[in-house]
């Protein structure tokens, strides 16, 4: 048995799971903007609650690990490496457009066997985060992040269509219309549920993370805004 708690926070989605080795025993999640910082430890009392579960029962903690928002992920993150130092649990990271995914294989939708996953997550103007799986999760195309032309995919689409889904798929609609070879899902979250099963084969390998030296996956470099203070412009 492994009880391991789920940290999504890479997008504006705040979500958190727990979890019986591949069994969901509580989520709770918000697509609320900026209530990552609000609302993740609620949401951890609230799932440890619901499944009559104290807190030093957990055998792990998984994080998704990005890429995605800088400050979603060092929220998440931070949260989840303060948890395995106070209780001395391991640490797990999950690829989350790998957990996007995976989300989208759990939805009634009838994929023709030559179609390439292209979870896509916003990265500001026309740049996204974006992977290519195949309906397997093997992944054929690594992590990027990319400015997405009408050209983008042309290499793949050949021998594949291509799906494409994910906060960062809605603005290159535009860019393929009239291209029957590329579809797009809307509505597809982040949701922590998403993550166990990785999670879970992480945890038995023993593929835990260093909690000390752990960063999340950026990809970019962080540029801060100019600040909104007076005094500070």
């Amino acid at each position: 048995m492994a009880i391991i708690l789920h940290l999504e926070t890479a997008t504006k989605t705040c979500s958190v799971a727990l979890s019986d080795n591949d069994r969901l025993l509580a989520l709770k999640e918000t697509q609320r903007e900026n209530s990552h910082a609000e609302m993740i430890t609620v949401f951890i009392q609230e799932v440890l609650a619901e499944a009559g579960l104290q807190i030093h029962k957990l055998d792990a903690v998984a994080v998704s690990k990005g890429p995605g928002s800088y400050t979603g992920l060092r929220i998440g993150v931070s949260t989840a490496k303060g948890i395995c130092y106070a209780l001395n649990k391991p640490l797990l990271s999950v690829n989350t457009l790998f957990s996007l995914a995976q989300g989208v294989l759990h939805l009634d939708h009838d994929f023709d066997a030559k179609t390439l996953l292209c979870p896509m997550i916003d990265a500001r103007r026309m740049e996204v985060y974006y992977a290519l799986f195949d309906l397997n999760l093997n992944e054929l195309k690594p992590t990027a992040a990319e400015i997405i032309t009408s050209e983008s995919f042309s290499e793949y689409l050949q021998d594949y269509t291509l799906c494409c889904f994910g906060d960062g798929a809605e603005k290159c609609k535009t860019l393929f219309e009239g291209m029957p070879s590329i579809t797009f899902i809307d509505e597809v979250f982040l949701s922590a549920q998403n993550m166990i099963q990785q999670a879970l084969e992480k945890y038995n390998n023993g593929e835990f993370e260093n909690t000390a030296y752990f960063e999340p996956f950026y990809l970019k470099d962080f540029i801060a805004g100019a600040p909104n203070v007076k005094g500070l412009k």
